[in-house]
């Protein structure tokens, strides 16, 4: 459809429009250096041009399973080969990739292989038994009509067989093999309108449920050529996972790495002496990490380290706000961090603390603090603002005044799957609504100041309060709960619950009784939503019998941080 107004009346073609999509990125990769390395795990390496018949089988697999447009696969995994993949061979079959996180217990993991209604759940080895316990929370719950997904696991060589051949023994289908059902020389399809959902992530958010957040292939395009630019990620770059890919696909850098013909390398396990192995023997140039991982890496003992650096690595925070000491500490080791703010909703880094060459004569504590603010826009945001939560006018740039951060561009998801509400609540006056409230400086840098009322971020990880509380509900002694943020050394922020117990309930010793809550909540909750503290007594209230919420983080502030963390 042409402007009314414009100079001319000349039509798209197909020669001159079409969908935005991240596929021909490894199409690209594979024709232009078909021998550079794409992936390394462990002993295996694959070459672009491997890396991209290999897509062409999963899809080709995946079409004659006859899954394609209005199908969801799911994959459980951690940073392997398989899951680095399935970005590129599940959308080319024309399927919506779900990555699900492998912290998750499998009463969520039920509701999510159920609300996204997925045709096909491809697992880790390690983390069949979870799946296999999700699908019979599915089953149980299906009232005699559950139809199971098609079951593929995943194997690795660098772990025990014994998880692989037990999934095979159920009847999985071991994914090497399914791939071998697939034509490398499959002939995909790019979407028709760009518009067609690419991935669908789930974030808990604010309510008892996680909601699917939807991504489109034109946003996972913007986004993915968006974190290269303002990361400076080069042609040829050597990105280390730290990052799960299951985090919003990579916060996108997994079409990003593929853009630039790249090397990834993945770890299946995050350790220090993992990182600066790779850095040492894969010369790593580029990785993703939680301000969490950045304070294990820059308290991490000399044994564990190789320092000085063979050469400049470039690190990307995000997930949560980094503490101006641990980026100070980082900094003198000399690591490059680049401080982005995202979230699901947005597909990765949608804004950056953009480094100013006025700062670089400012004493190294003071650039650290400048450079702990989440920032200002990204390339593909139209606008980014601090607005008044009950006006929804912009605050001064006073670097006092608090509101909520708003976003309004392409990289912002299509919306919640199946969730209208939320959608209506999220986008209303035109912007989307992140729920994070911050102070606006005089530079028109944004600072996050506290987040929506029942968020916790823990390592990097949103946390929903209310789900906790629903199950610390659930505890015989437990008359009432309330759950807040407290200070934890490792993980930034940690849950502590403060509950006021049954009148019946032995509260005669109460650390027994604290534990055996942090006990129970295992048992029914992931392990990092657990709460590390329990505070017992009466909740303050509200006139109106509301909760004040405010007050419970004061005192979890005033507790000091959590020392110790076995999570």
């Amino acid at each position: 459809m042409v402007a009314a107004n414009d100079i001319d009346d000349l039509p798209k073609t197909a020669a001159n429009y079409t969908a935005l999509t991240p596929l021909w990125f490894v199409e690209r990769a594979a024709t232009v250096h078909p021998s550079r390395i794409s992936v390394i795990h462990g002993s295996k390496h694959y070459t672009w041009l491997q890396t991209y018949r290999r897509c062409r089988r999963f899809a080709s697999a995946l079409s004659k399973l006859s899954v394609g447009l209005g199908s969801t696969v799911s994959v459980i995994a951690p940073n392997v080969p398989a899951m680095y993949e399935a970005q590129f061979g599940v959308p080319m079959a024309g399927a919506v990739l779900n990555g699900i996180n492998i912290r998750l217990n499998a009463a969520t993991i039920a509701f999510i292989l159920g609300h996204a209604s997925s045709a096909v759940v491809i697992v880790d080895q390690e983390y069949f038994t979870l799946a296999e316990e999700a699908l019979k929370i599915m089953e149980q719950s299906s009232k005699g009509i559950f139809k199971p997904p098609v079951l593929i696991v995943i194997g690795d060589e660098s772990c025990n067989r014994k998880p692989l051949e037990y999934a095979l023994g159920r009847g999985a289908i071991e994914y090497e093999k399914f791939l071998e059902t697939g034509d490398p020389e499959f002939a995909w399809n790019p979407p028709q309108d760009e518009w067609q959902s690419i991935a669908l992530g789930y974030t808990s958010g604010t309510t008892a449920s996680p909601k699917g957040v939807v991504v489109s292939h034109r946003g996972a395009y913007l986004m993915a050529l968006n974190g290269a630019l303002i990361w400076g990620l080069n042609e040829g770059a050597v990105l280390l996972w730290t990052l799960p890919m299951f985090h919003g696909n990579g916060w996108s850098y997994t079409w990003s790495i593929a853009a630039l013909c790249g090397t990834s390398i993945c770890l299946r396990q995050v350790t220090v002496k993992a990182v600066y192995s790779a850095i040492a023997k894969h010369g790593v140039t580029h990785f993703c990490a939680a301000p969490v991982v950045l304070n294990t890496i820059a308290n991490a003992p000399p044994e564990d380290t190789i320092l000085p650096l063979p050469h400049v690595v470039h690190i990307n925070t995000g997930g949560a706000p980094p503490p101006p000491a641990v980026l100070f500490s980082m900094a003198q080791k000399g690591f490059c961090i680049t401080h982005s703010y995202g979230l699901t909703e947005v597909t990765g880094p949608a804004a950056v603390c953009v480094k100013k060459p006025e700062w670089e004569s400012l004493p190294s504590e003071a650039i650290a603090r400048l450079n702990s603010r989440q920032g200002v826009r990204s390339i593909c945001l139209d606008s980014l603002d601090v607005v008044d939560t009950k006006t929804n006018l912009p605050i001064p740039a006073d670097g006092k005044t608090m509101g909520e951060i708003v976003m309004r561009g392409n990289c912002v998801m299509k919306g919640y799957l199946k969730n209208s509400e939320a959608n209506k609540e999220a986008f209303a006056n035109g912007w989307f609504h992140t729920g994070d409230l911050a102070v606006k400086h005089p530079d028109n840098y944004v600072e996050i100041k506290d987040r929506s009322k029942d968020i916790i971020i823990s390592g990097g990880e949103n946390i929903s309060s209310v789900e906790i509380e629903n199950v610390l509900y659930l505890h015989p002694a437990v008359l009432e709960a309330s759950v807040v943020a407290r200070p934890d050394e490792r993980w930034g922020e940690s849950p502590c619950a403060f509950v006021t117990l049954k009148p019946e309930a032995d509260n005669s010793n109460e650390r027994e009784l604290a534990e055996d809550i942090i006990k129970f909540g295992r048992s029914k909750m992931p392990a990092y939503w657990v709460p590390k503290s329990v505070v017992f007594g009466p909740l303050p209230k509200t006139a109106t019998g509301k909760i004040q919420k405010h007050v419970l983080r004061t005192k979890a502030k005033q507790m000091g941080p959590v020392k110790i963390s076995k999570l």
